[in-house]
């Protein structure tokens, strides 16, 4: 599927469309969805909501959420995210798979979070998805848009396969992929291959060298709380909680099973 077309946006246009999907990317628990799209329409029409092109596919998520109602929207979620290979949210799934690679390529998004000041708040790994979201609205550093373009690859497939399965996560993603860097021929390529053959699969003699770029840190050492934020472009009542960075603070009510299988993505 083609990528859809990037649209311009101020920096705070795209914190507002990244911190309405990380809120709404993550597990849909009855006591906090209202409250998610409560927030998520409130800046969808204030002072840095974004153009028409991308607000309109978010708010068809929230139009089908509502209308599904938080039960059902929550079996879906688990059908969708859980049980479907490709329709995962942790980003190094996409570039390493269940491979060797795994830990170093999560201990780079931790040191990506670090070096912009954050760190986790809550049981979650830290390229979950809505977690990256979420430091790209509150920090606007580029450091979360790195992470995000070098795993353009990974998205995508995350979205074709949204919509193959008829999921109406698709156009949350649809809409973040509106945000991000319009994706060139040597990407496509690589989309079209991941979609064909699927994350990678552990191979003997494998090298140690990332599939995608990392920052460089030197020895991690304390982390500046005092320098994080407490609020952002959309902050209900109670739903994040950071030192730093985390929407998965807002899913303690997710049901057990679903969050130990998250924690390791399908196969």
């Amino acid at each position: 599927m083609a990528a859809p077309e990037r649209v311009a946006l101020t920096a705070p246009q795209r914190a507002t469309v990244h911190m309405a999907a990380s809120l709404l990317l993550d597990y849909p628990a009855e006591d906090a969805l209202q409250a998610r799209l409560e927030a998520v329409e409130a800046a969808l029409t204030g002072p840095d909501a974004p153009p028409a092109a991308v607000a309109a596919p978010v708010e068809d998520f929230m139009a089908t959420a509502r209308s599904w109602g938080a039960r059902v929207l929550a079996e879906h979620y688990v059908e969708t995210f859980d049980r479907r290979r490709r329709c995962c949210l942790y980003l190094t799934y996409y570039a390493v798979g269940d491979t060797r690679h795994r830990g170093a390529a999560l201990l780079a998004f931790k040191q990506a979070l670090a070096a912009a000041g954050y760190e986790m708040a809550a049981d979650e790994l830290p390229d979950y998805l809505p977690v990256v979201l979420e430091l790209s609205a509150r920090s606007g550093d580029e450091i979360a848009q790195t992470l995000l373009s070098s795993h353009r690859e990974g998205i995508e497939v995350l979205r074709s396969a949204l919509v193959d399965a008829g999921s109406p996560y698709a156009r949350l993603v649809e809409a973040i992929s509106m945000t991000l860097p319009e994706i060139d021929a040597a990407t496509a390529d690589r989309v079209r291959a991941l979609v064909a053959a699927g994350p990678p699969t552990e191979t003997v003699g494998v090298t140690d060298m990332l599939p995608f770029p990392s920052t460089p840190i030197s020895p991690l050492g304390p982390i500046n709380t005092a320098a994080t934020v407490a609020g952002g472009p959309i902050d209900p009542a109670g739903p994040a909680e950071v030192a730093g960075i985390s929407p998965s603070a807002q899913t303690t009510s997710r049901p057990e099973p679903y969050r130990a299988a998250s924690q390791e993505p399908r196969s």
